[in-house]
């Protein structure tokens, strides 16, 4: 375990100054008076499901989270997609024009996107070519300045995990936050860091709930992360960021696990069932070990490919511009006869 881990010294000097938004809600504490009547937040007062604003803390939402990743309620962060996280994460951590961020390409395009965004230096340290973090390279790029490390774990576009050894070296000598992005983690049959937090203050795990879970159109993001830096997040995260309707769509979905755990199930199996189908395509010569719902393939010419797809009816990636993914298509699974319908196509074109 860490112990000389001190948070202070990363967070920016303004956010330590700064005093949170205090919304109505927040300041209301009562919770045992029934039938209370709400004159505080200048709401419309005509009852329609969603007149009243939402909860701040989305509790119940983190109650059931809680329960389900063995987790404390205080360090849960819910942000409007694993987006609102991560750039929460930059505008805490990082001070425009002086810190640095270490990316590991390729990787999830939105880390760069919000480095320049908040106008950080983004410092990218490429794979291996077998898709692993290169430790000492990673380390070389690091000075005072670097705050945050991305590992994006089952890692996109590639679809593999980094070793267990590799990531908990960087978690004992990179002295900044440590951001593993888990997006995928829920396709693997690996463990989730999430049983690490105490072990590592430095550690910040994202989640979300648009791939397995199916709720990518209500953009709902989770972030786990010792108490101190949630706390550092709450209070400059927007008050009211996950509204009603999605807070009680959450709410359903995760009272749904079977029929969550079925899904999984279904995705899995027809991802091997892709896989198997690939391996007849003439022109694919590399099938890339998958752990999540999508499939790195290398063919012959992947802007040719993508096009002749589109042309059919069917919408892939083209990861070709993409460092060490060279005429590299990305293919999500979808059902069963979606998969049908794909595969016939490749073998026609």
């Amino acid at each position: 375990m860490i112990t000389d881990f001190n948070i202070n010294t990363l967070v920016r000097a303004n956010i330590k100054e700064l005093k949170p938004y205090s919304s109505a809600r927040d300041e209301y504490k009562d919770t045992t008076t029934k039938d209370l009547i709400f004159l505080d937040a200048n709401e419309n007062p005509f009852e329609n499901g969603v007149n009243r604003y939402p909860d701040p803390q989305q509790h119940v939402v983190k109650t059931l989270l809680s329960e389900m990743k063995n987790v404390k309620t205080g360090n849960i962060l819910l942000g409007n997609g694993s987006d609102e996280v991560l750039d929460l994460l930059f505008r805490a951590f990082c001070e425009p024009n002086v810190d640095n961020v270490i990316t590991l390409p390729p990787t999830y395009g939105m880390y760069a996107v919000l480095a320049n965004i908040n106008a950080i230096e983004n410092r990218t340290v490429l794979l291996s070519d077998n898709f692993q973090p290169r430790v000492d390279s990673i380390l070389k790029a690091v000075d005072a300045q670097s705050k945050i490390l991305f590992l994006c774990s089952p890692n996109n576009p590639t679809g593999n995990s980094f070793s267990i050894e590799t990531i908990e070296a960087l978690l004992l000598r990179f002295r900044g936050l440590v951001v593993i992005d888990e997006a995928y983690i829920d396709f693997s049959d690996e463990k989730s860091w999430l049983e690490k937090l105490k072990k590592y203050p430095n550690l910040v795990i994202t989640q979300t709930l648009s791939k397995a879970y199916g709720l990518a159109g209500i953009r709902l993001g989770v972030c786990y992360a010792s108490q101190q830096i949630i706390a550092i997040l709450n209070s400059i995260k927007p008050p009211y960021n996950i509204n009603e309707l999605s807070q009680q769509r959450v709410i359903q979905r995760l009272l749904q696990a079977d029929e969550v755990a079925q899904e999984i199930l279904k995705i899995k199996e027809e991802r091997t069932n892709l896989v198997s189908n690939l391996k007849t395509i003439n022109y694919v010569q590399e099938i890339y070990p998958s752990v999540c719902n999508f499939v790195l393939i290398k063919v012959d010419n992947a802007t040719k490919r993508y096009d002749q797809l589109i042309t059919k009816g069917i919408v892939i990636r083209n990861r070709t511009t993409q460092p060490l993914c060279e005429n590299c298509l990305r293919l999500t699974v979808g059902t069963r006869l979606e998969n049908s319908r794909l595969i016939q196509v490749l073998k026609e074109i």
